[in-house]
């Protein structure tokens, strides 16, 4: 296997993460896990989302967390914007990342941001335009790339056009998301294929859900694709609440661990990361979903 020597992690489980579950986190705890987040060693961390309070509550306090986390050098803090009003939030508050969502399937689209695939790319390359006047940068997310829970599954060529659309409108990089995690190692490869032959895979991320456990397996094919940025939630936090059945993101830890063993460098610290996982999952009065993290910590309870 020829694979890429280096990895950038970014890191979704503030925004991403949070963003389904049912135990609302304070303010000032979601700074403390971004600031332990930052402590890490991880370049890029999605801090939040300037979504509608009344479909997603738990990032209600954006501007707070923004306010509140320490910005440590050489480390991005991109938020999550789905309009204008969500841009001219986050540009108040001094964000010099955005990022905006389209998705491959017409039906999702409509259940995600109310509008068709064609009104939201109209909307996103108004604020993407807006954005890059003042000097923000813009990453574009595509949701389903595989699958889509309304509509099954998803063709390789309408990823591909979607994301020389998201580029056109001056996106610097394209997340590609497996929202459902239903993708398997075969999908995914046909679907780099695709991909890859419209944009280059430098400008190319992977997000994967875990949801039947394809996820370290299809990072794995990315990576043999040249693909070398790879989005991940601390402790595998997740879930989508406009697809029912997703389960989390593939845990950080869990790919470190991996790229660890691949001997790529990420710059991130195992520990620490572990340590940031179980601090927001005592919060949350939950399981950590990292298999890493659950390892060393049984590890260490029969050493003691």
């Amino acid at each position: 296997m020829k694979l890429p020597r280096q990895v950038k992690l970014v890191e979704v489980g503030a925004r991403d993460g949070l963003q389904n579950e049912l135990v609302i986190i304070e303010s000032a705890d979601k700074i403390a896990l971004i600031d332990r987040l930052s402590a890490t060693g991880l370049s890029a961390i999605e801090v939040s989302s300037f979504v509608s309070p009344q479909h997603v509550p738990q990032m209600a306090d954006a501007v707070e967390v923004l306010a509140g986390i320490e910005r440590w050098p050489g480390v991005s803090y991109p938020i999550l914007v789905p309009n204008r009003k969500g841009l001219e939030n986050a540009l108040s508050c001094g964000v010099e990342e955005i990022a905006i969502f389209a998705a491959a399937s017409e039906t999702f689209s409509e259940r995600n941001i109310n509008c068709s695939i064609a009104q939201s790319l109209e909307r996103f390359s108004k604020v993407a335009g807006l954005a890059l006047s003042k000097g923000v940068k813009v990453r574009g997310y595509i949701s389903c790339v595989v699958g889509c829970p309304y509509e099954g599954d998803i063709a390789p060529e309408t990823v591909a056009d979607l994301a020389l659309r998201l580029l056109d409108m001056g996106c610097y990089e394209i997340s590609l998301g497996d929202t459902t995690g239903v993708g398997t190692p075969g999908q995914i490869k046909a679907l780099l294929d695709v991909v890859t032959e419209k944009v280059s895979v430098q400008q190319l991320a992977v997000h994967f859900h875990d949801t039947y456990g394809q996820a370290l397996a299809n990072i794995l094919v990315a990576l043999e694709a040249g693909i070398a940025v790879v989005d991940s939630s601390v402790a595998g936090l997740g879930g989508c609440p406009f697809a029912p059945g997703a389960a989390g993101n593939v845990a950080t830890e869990d790919v470190l661990y991996m790229m660890n063993g691949l001997d790529i460098h990420t710059g991130v610290e195992l520990d620490k990361l572990i340590d940031a996982g179980l601090f927001i999952c005592r919060l949350l009065y939950r399981s950590s979903g990292s298999k890493v993290a659950l390892a060393r910590k049984s590890l260490l309870s029969t050493r003691c």
